[in-house]
């Protein structure tokens, strides 16, 4: 007995000491140094039989795939071929420390010009799970776009059943002509742009459409098992419900944060955002194929690509001698909301609940030390002298948050104060709320023009902030996915009409809020998020519609430097692009 016991004893320690080290192996984890290199080349592209010369990275459509772990360094060099200027954005990343590295042109870096390169250099902390890169000037986000995937640390796990593959899918737009010719023909005339000729699943546009049949992403499973589809909206200018034919998905992480898991037949992704998904195969093989479909999600009135892009869901047949020929499969197609189903839209994101679990809590600002309105919406500029404009009433289109169409600079913004050079470049006087109140969400006002600026809101470091942005019908209310660059933040409540800063706020979740990096402000409604200002630099905040942000529905933060080392922002890099 006493040896059994001694043996019982030697076991355990042995247990111990392999749960301590397995348990300090991940926590210590120093990462690894990952080296990746973009060549921005031009190359010919077909789809929907149109043949063009674009922009691409490494010749890919879409870009290569980025694959890292939380901690991991990331280097990568990007060197351009092509005669347009370029940057690129890591959407979703941080930055902590490294605000350089975050991509926006003229405002943390002047373009990638034709024959220069720029090395992005960047550590990934406290974050895993599904992000994407894209270009970040002008619309060659059209066609410069990736996965970025974020696994976790070695010997951490995913807090749900590990999948049995995962499955990147990003959806994106295709245009017959060059995009960039597109909104350069769109800010003369002042006018509304022409839309996509068709939305792209992988790069694929699928079926549904003419000349595609061979262009469609096929997703093979195996009957019975778990497959994590990473899905990402990379489209330059819609919201889009995705469905799959007799399948229902659970939703277990959105923008690269776990999430209450839950399931649901359709799912709303606006551009910028990511969600993962846990797919259960049926168990046997069902003798059938299944469509995968996504299409818009429009709630303004302006004209918008009316179609819908599919891919197909293959089951691995059980024998290779079926008597079921393959292409003799019944096909089935699913049924996805209206265009305008506003009331899916908002019942599908108020399910959205951070996982806050003693692993990954939500962090959310209990208190708060400056609290900001923003109204966001259309408008107009008036139209230059001896010129037809094909904007309301003969204007120009443009766009605002807080009346301020943002006006970019020609010096980088985080150039320009880092250097203590900001005269000339951008003013630090956005305004906190509106200087004009009105029924924002009623009847709209006569006058519909806009101001125009490049303004800032200053931040002293590890300020607590509550925003409100509320959207206007000033030219028809309409949705804005809301991209907030540098930080996530917790959306703590949503609703319709105007905000009511009595009322709406007795109703804030401030326990278990989704907590997002792009947030869709409601057509006709508003939403308040939460975050703390604990990033020194300067971050864009934009409208992640690409026609609202030539339009100018942008703006920016800079956030001061904290007393400690590790809460300054560095100087730039020697190779840091020259305007």
């Amino acid at each position: 007995m006493a040896k059994f016991l001694l043996s019982s004893t030697q076991f355990l320690l042995v247990l111990f000491s392999f749960v301590a080290l397995s348990l300090f192996s991940w926590s210590a984890y120093a990462g690894v140094t990952k080296h990746y290199t973009f060549d921005i080349k031009l190359q010919n592209v077909t789809r929907l039989c149109h043949t063009k010369s674009m922009v691409t990275v490494n010749g890919q459509f879409p870009g290569p795939r980025i694959v890292a772990r939380e901690g991991d360094r990331l280097l990568i060099k990007v060197v351009n071929h092509v005669q347009n200027n370029i940057t690129i954005h890591w959407h979703g990343i941080r930055q902590l420390q490294s605000g350089w590295a975050d991509g926006p042109g003229y405002i943390t870096q002047c373009p990638i010009q034709t024959g220069q390169s720029y090395v992005y250099n960047f550590t990934i902390v406290g974050q895993r799970g599904t992000l994407f890169w894209h270009a970040h000037i002008s619309w060659l986000r059209s066609t410069v776009y990736g996965p970025l995937i974020i696994l976790p640390k070695p010997n951490v796990s995913y807090p749900f059943s590990k999948p049995h593959k995962e499955v990147p899918i990003i959806f994106g737009e295709w245009f017959n002509v060059d995009p960039e010719a597109i909104i350069s023909q769109a800010m003369q005339t002042g006018g509304g742009p022409n839309v996509s000729d068709a939305y792209t699943l992988n790069g694929l546009p699928g079926p549904l459409y003419s000349c595609s049949a061979q262009d469609t992403f096929r997703l093979k499973v195996k009957p019975g098992k778990t497959y994590l589809l990473r899905l990402i909206n990379a489209a330059l200018n819609d919201e889009l419900f995705f469905s799959i034919a007799n399948h229902s998905v659970t939703i277990v992480e959105a923008d690269a944060i776990y999430v209450k898991p839950f399931e649901t037949d359709t799912l709303l992704i606006t551009p910028g955002q990511t969600t993962n998904v846990l797919l259960k195969a049926k168990p046997n093989f069902p003798a059938a194929d299944f469509l995968m479909t996504a299409r818009p999600y429009a709630t303004g009135q302006g004209t918008f690509d009316n179609s819908t892009v599919a891919g197909v869901l293959e089951y691995e047949s059980p024998s290779l001698h079926s008597t079921v020929p393959v292409k003799n499969l019944p096909l089935f197609k699913p049924n996805l909301p209206a265009l305008n189903d506003t009331s899916f839209a908002t019942s599908f994101t108020n399910r959205l609940k951070s996982l806050a679990s003693a692993q990954y809590p939500a962090n959310v600002p209990q208190k708060v030390d400056k609290h900001f309105f923003f109204t966001v919406g259309l408008g107009t500029n008036p139209c230059d002298q001896n010129q037809t404009c094909q904007g309301p009433n003969g204007t120009k289109f443009a766009a605002s948050v807080n009346n301020v169409s943002f006006v970019q600079p020609t010096t980088a913004l985080l150039q320009a104060h880092f250097f203590g050079q900001s005269n000339g470049v951008f003013s630090p006087s956005f305004p906190f709320s509106p200087a004009h109140w009105f029924n924002f969400t009623g009847n709209p006002p006569n006058n519909t023009m806009v101001g125009n600026g490049t303004k800032v809101v200053v931040l002293p470091f590890n300020t607590s902030v509550e925003l409100v942005m509320q959207d206007t019908s000033i030219l028809g209310v309409e949705s804005h996915p809301l991209h907030l660059h540098g930080f996530n933040f917790f959306v703590v409540g949503q609703g319709f009409g105007n905000y009511d800063p009595k009322n709406d706020p007795k109703k804030f979740n401030l326990v278990d809020p989704i907590e997002r990096n792009t947030v869709g402000v409601p057509a006709s409604g508003w939403v308040a998020i939460r975050f703390l200002a604990d990033n020194p630099g300067v971050w864009f905040m934009h409208c992640h519609l690409e026609v609202h942000t030539s339009w100018g529905l942008k703006m920016a933060w800079l956030v001061l430097d904290g007393k400690l080392p590790n809460q300054k922002l560095p100087p730039p890099p020697a190779d840091l692009p020259k305007c």
